[in-house]
């Protein structure tokens, strides 16, 4: 899921996209698309080039794309192109929007539990 709104080490995670054996994901920076500061996949966090290495911005990034990490490994969420599903249920994702109990909303939406777990992963 891409987060929206370094190479500075951060406790724990990972540096320079290094693997870091103890989350065991890499953290990657490049230019993502205009209001993406973050993305998630599997074994992966990037973060926009836009975002200051070592600022609290970069950490809540990570924080909150990590979590989905989490997520994807555990099994608890998977994502794609046209689809996320979350705990078994697959919820439809077209042109930036996801339809969630029978609603259209954007992604990124704070009402969607897939978000809920990340942002609370930001604090």
């Amino acid at each position: 899921m891409a987060f929206k709104l370094g190479n500075k080490p951060l406790p724990g995670i990972a540096h320079g996209g290094k693997l870091n054996k103890k989350h065991g994901f890499k953290i990657e920076r490049k230019k993502l698309e205009d209001g993406v500061l973050g993305e998630a996949h599997p074994g992966r966090v990037v973060v926009d080039k836009g975002v200051e290495p070592g600022s609290a911005q970069e950490r809540k990034v990570i924080s909150h794309e990590a979590q989905h990490v989490r997520d994807m490994d555990s099994g608890k969420a998977a994502f794609g192109d046209d689809w996320v599903r979350w705990e078994g249920k697959t919820y439809q994702r077209k042109d930036g929007k996801i339809k969630y109990n029978g609603t259209w909303n954007e992604e990124g939406w704070e009402g969607f539990p897939w978000e809920q777990s990340a942002m609370k992963a930001e604090r």
